[in-house]
């Protein structure tokens, strides 16, 4: 399969305002206005140092899917825990498989370490493909149902084995 579009990756720190605005406006776009969800979208993460963010490009350059790996608090041995957020794909983009990259493109950068996601309940499977298993009860968010989600450390119960990362 030909891949769509191309994969980008940049702290924070690295981005410029263009493409800032750009994530941004994607985000506003699918979460605000096509979701319905009048929230504040800008909630400061984008801009902490530690975040990372993972967009992909048309070939017009145009930003078509987004999502930010940030830094959780630590785990109780001091290890790294990652949280992925802001999953989103332009309308027209979706069925490409381009959230599989982005997803796969975070979980690399998080490495051995704890990933958490709070995701919006229909995307269950989609994100237990990638390892993640459901850590409570669903929950309304903005009117729409999620479930908080945990991947484990590589070598963790439960954590996917390096053969079932490499199929994904």
């Amino acid at each position: 399969m030909t891949s769509v579009g191309q994969l980008h990756h940049s702290a924070s720190d690295d981005l410029d305002a263009a493409t800032l605005y750009a994530l941004l406006r994607l985000r506003v776009d699918v979460f605000v206005v096509e979701q319905a969800c009048p929230y504040p979208e800008l909630d400061g993460r984008d801009l902490d140092p530690h975040t990372q963010h993972f967009w992909i490009t048309d070939d017009d350059g145009l930003v078509i899917a987004t999502l930010r790996l940030l830094a959780d608090p630590p785990a109780a041995d001091g290890s790294p825990v990652y949280r992925i957020g802001r999953v989103c794909t332009e309308r027209g983009h979706r069925g490409q498989g381009l959230t599989a990259r982005l997803i796969r493109a975070a979980l690399a950068e998080a490495g051995d370490h704890a990933c958490r996601i709070d995701a919006q309940a229909y995307l269950v499977d989609m994100y237990a493909k990638f390892g993640f298993m459901v850590e409570g009860e669903e929950y309304l968010e903005d009117g729409i149902p999620h479930v908080a989600m945990r991947r484990d450390p590589a070598g963790a119960p439960g954590a996917p084995t390096a053969a079932q990362d490499a199929v994904r």
